[in-house]
């Protein structure tokens, strides 16, 4: 039940065996890249949580900045963003999650509608509006305090 294979000048030949040998390889090469980042320990952090204090509170603590420049673009939660409204970027928490920040005395609360911030060390990146309800924006960064609502 051998099919005619087709020679095609200056393309290799390749035959169903061949195919499946390398659909299996990478199949395994995936499997073993996927048990290795499971044998993680748990005593190691990944990158993402330096800077990041979680209380028992359900509060954390850590740099954040904000970004505004994305106006008019989609958020990971697919809401267009507007660098005015009270919103905040998070690696994990659950969209909608609302926040009290805090920074320097000043508070805002902010609703999760997007994925970040993809800098090492900080914990939160903010609106510009909401960045400029607590002082963030002189500076760019600063340290906050942020309670889950």
């Amino acid at each position: 039940m051998n099919a005619a294979i087709k020679r095609v000048p200056g393309q290799p030949v390749m035959n169903r065996n061949a195919s499946i040998a390398l659909v299996a390889a990478g199949i395994l090469a995936l499997s073993a890249s996927a048990s290795e980042a499971g044998r993680r320990s748990s005593s190691e952090k990944p990158w993402r949580d330096a800077n990041a204090s979680v209380g028992s509170s359900r509060s954390f603590s850590g740099m954040a900045s904000y970004y505004g420049n994305e106006s008019g673009s989609r958020t990971a939660s697919g809401q267009r963003f507007n660098q005015n409204a009270m919103t905040a970027a998070h690696r994990s928490l659950p969209f909608g999650t609302r926040l009290k920040v805090t920074h320097g005395g000043r508070r805002v609360v902010v609703t999760v509608n997007d994925r970040g911030p993809f800098i090492r060390g900080r914990v939160l990146d903010l609106s510009t509006g909401a960045a400029r309800a607590i002082g963030l924006t002189g500076r760019g960064v600063g340290r906050v305090v942020a309670e889950v609502q």
